[in-house]
């Protein structure tokens, strides 16, 4: 099963970087590549513990459904997201949140398993697992910017 993890260092308040990591509105602005949509569960404003959302968006040509819920939630340090139903096998995304004193270090844990036995681990190994670290690291990016700009206000 990979793990991509990702480290993020953001010149803004630790409040406003995890509110944004779990804000609905501003995922879809920073997946827009995709065409990323919330069309089940919440689909707008900050997700809390407990509560699922359905994503629709097209990744490698195919259009997908993704759900996941929130299994752990300890504002602003951490939140957990778990695939309840989707493409992958499993995933499992925790969000991690540090206050320094310049920002910010937000740090991503992101495991899944394909489907299709060997087959989806020869999918993670060619291609899957880079384009899942090129999809958050992205996401991340967009992130950053909108939390140093202040163009979010939650």
């Amino acid at each position: 099963m990979p793990l991509i993890e990702i480290v993020t260092m953001i010149g803004a308040p630790v409040d406003r970087v995890f509110d944004l990591s779990r804000s609905i509105d501003a995922h879809i602005l920073s997946a827009e590549g995709s065409g990323e949509s919330a069309v089940g569960g919440r689909t707008s404003g900050l997700i809390e513990l407990g509560e699922t959302v359905t994503w629709e968006a097209v990744h490698l040509g195919l259009r997908q459904r993704l759900t996941v819920e929130i299994t752990r939630f300890d504002g602003p340090r951490m939140f957990e997201d778990e695939m309840t139903e989707g493409a992958f096998a499993s995933m499992r995304h925790v969000h991690r949140f540090e206050r320094l004193a310049e920002g910010t270090m937000m740090r991503d844990e992101f495991s899944f398993a394909a489907p299709f036995g060997i087959l989806g681990r020869l999918a993670e190994i060619l291609f899957l697992t880079q384009y899942m670290r090129r999809f958050l690291i992205t996401r991340n990016r967009c992130l950053k910017e909108m939390a140093e700009s202040g163009q979010w206000h939650g």
